[in-house]
């Protein structure tokens, strides 16, 4: 039973560091990292959010996204301004936005390959089944 479980945990790890490994390369075309791209990803999807909010959107520590953040400040994709109390709000620039959507189209092109190996239907079978294991973690 164990051999079966690791074997599906193994499985599951590989294929995740497959699409990262793509990712990450074909990105590197739009100017941008995984890392970089999944932040601005997530500012997009919730602008005015905090570094403890986005964090958590992208699976990295406050400390580590702060940094991330800076980072990306400093390319000017994106602006951070003050909020209520000590928030710091995140807002994609224009610049951002161009390399968000950059990234999005290469991002399409790489999970199509990822998956082609995959019906469209085992497609969303597969994701169907990942979603009811993490259904604590995202609702």
């Amino acid at each position: 039973m164990h051999g079966d479980l690791q074997a599906l945990g193994r499985a599951v790890k590989l294929a995740q560091y497959r699409q990262h490994r793509a990712l990450d390369g074909a990105l590197s075309a739009a100017g941008t990292t995984l890392a970089q791209w999944d932040a601005l990803r997530a500012i997009g999807g919730s602008p005015g959010a905090s570094a403890r909010e986005l964090a958590g959107a992208t699976f990295q520590s406050e400390q580590a996204f702060g940094t991330l953040a800076g980072r990306l400040t400093a390319q000017g994709l994106v602006e951070r301004s003050p909020g209520r109390g000590r928030r710091i709000e995140h807002h994609l620039t224009p610049q951002g936005e161009n390399v968000l959507a950059a990234g999005h189209r290469i991002a399409d092109e790489v999970l199509a390959s990822c998956f082609a190996a995959l019906s469209g239907r085992e497609r969303a079978d597969l994701l169907g089944l990942l979603r009811r294991l993490t259904a604590d973690v995202e609702g």
